[in-house]
């Protein structure tokens, strides 16, 4: 797409007109982070952008110059008296939401893949809808794994008819997930879908991530993998262990592994170690105290963004955000999935030929001693981790998400 070559006055290049935005991200880092990026992006491009989501962001967002707009907060767990499903929620939320469409009545919306109320309030409408999706695309073609299993792309055709047979299970149950949210689209007044994966809109699919981490297809219309939307929350400079040994950077999940096995076990496991560690348990307190070696520094908190472009290796569970800020900073990575789509995304990584991918059962000091050895010592693997960096500092993720939310409003070339 060719950028405009005299754009009008206040209005940025590329967009025909200032437009106003709504985006949506209910919940935690995962998904309100890259969302925020995005804002970021499309603010910088001149564009007044409303991000609805959770109070906890509400200054982070405010700082980006994005207006913010609280998200309704419903617990749809089991743990209140009265806790609402999901799609129960969904309706709650999308009521809710209504009134700050019509106050906002923005020319696009772009929601988070979970986050299905501003998408169908704005459907209501009738405001284009984006869809971001802020890992890897969940929908594989019929021979690929089933998603989140953590199984590699099959390599012998045999493999691909084993996993044709395995999607009769998926398919039921992606079936029934679109008569439930046909029957929420029709308890707010909006027409049913004969298609499944019905949250991922139809008119364009953001797919934040690295195509090398995708898998060969054959792309739906509308889905556009954009490379990785990252932002974090500013924090204070840490100092690194001193020294010139390589820097192995422990940097847990902030959600899972309340025990902080992995990072108990990463710390015993390099103690002798001729590394540098640096590692961090996320402010979420050890039940018990944590063994710190001599060649290690322990701290509550640290930015990846200023410390992963120092490391060599970094050690983490795959959460979607961690994997692709290290692989951003040329870091291979040793994968410990704990839960949800952190296998895939481990499985993507060793397929990618960027780290290395250790079960969650095998997590032993002696096991991710040794990965980290072989991470250290596979020219081929830190070479391409380098070309992932390569590739994200020579393509502007947000600003490429950003002209495909113009061009969706309209507005764009």
């Amino acid at each position: 797409m060719s950028q405009a070559a005299a754009p009008l006055d206040g209005v940025p290049t590329g967009a025909s007109r200032r437009l106003r935005i709504l985006l949506g991200a209910f919940g935690d880092p995962g998904h309100a982070f890259p969302m925020i990026a995005l804002g970021r992006a499309l603010a910088a491009r001149g564009h007044e952008v409303t991000l609805q989501t959770w109070k906890r962001w509400r200054e982070h967002v405010e700082a980006e110059g994005i207006a913010f707009a609280p998200a309704p907060e419903y617990d749809v767990f089991p743990r209140g008296p009265e806790p609402l499903d999901f799609y129960e929620a969904v309706v709650h939320a999308a009521r809710d939401t209504l009134p700050l469409v019509c106050e906002l009545r923005p020319d696009v919306a772009v929601a988070d893949i979970l986050t299905l109320a501003p998408a169908l309030a704005a459907e209501i409408e009738r405001v284009p809808v984006a869809t971001l999706v802020p890992h890897v695309y969940p929908h594989g073609e019929r021979h690929f794994p089933i998603y989140s299993l953590g199984a590699r792309m099959p390599r012998s055709a045999l493999g691909r008819a084993l996993w044709r047979g395995a999607q009769r299970p998926v398919d039921r149950g992606l079936q029934l997930g679109r008569v439930e949210l046909n029957s929420t689209r029709q308890r707010i007044g909006l027409a049913p879908l004969a298609h499944v994966h019905g949250g991922i809109s139809r008119q364009l699919a953001l797919v934040a991530t690295f195509p090398q981490l995708e898998y060969p297809r054959t792309w739906p219309a509308g889905v556009h993998v954009v490379g990785p939307l990252m932002w974090e929350p500013p924090s204070a400079y840490v100092e690194l262990p001193p020294g010139d040994e390589p820097l192995v950077l422990i940097a847990p999940s902030t959600a899972q592994d309340s025990e902080h096995r992995l990072l108990r076990a990463a710390l015993r496991g390099l103690a002798d170690a001729p590394v540098r560690v640096l590692a961090t348990w996320n402010r979420r307190l050890p039940p018990r105290p944590l063994p710190v070696p001599d060649n290690a520094r322990l701290v509550p908190w640290l930015s990846y963004l200023r410390t992963m472009p120092h490391a060599d290796v970094v050690v983490c569970h795959a959460g979607h955000g961690t994997l692709v800020r290290a692989l951003s900073c040329g870091c291979a990575v040793v994968a410990c999935p704990a839960i949800g789509d952190m296998s895939e995304n481990a499985a993507r990584l060793d397929w990618a030929g960027a780290g290395v991918r250790v079960p969650r059962r095998f997590a032993t000091p002696r096991v991710l001693r040794l990965a980290v050895e072989r991470a250290l010592g596979d020219d081929s693997m830190r070479e391409r981790a380098r070309e992932l960096a390569r590739w994200a500092n020579e393509h502007d993720s947000g600003a490429r998400a950003a002209r495909l939310v113009e061009r969706l409003a309209g507005a764009g070339e």
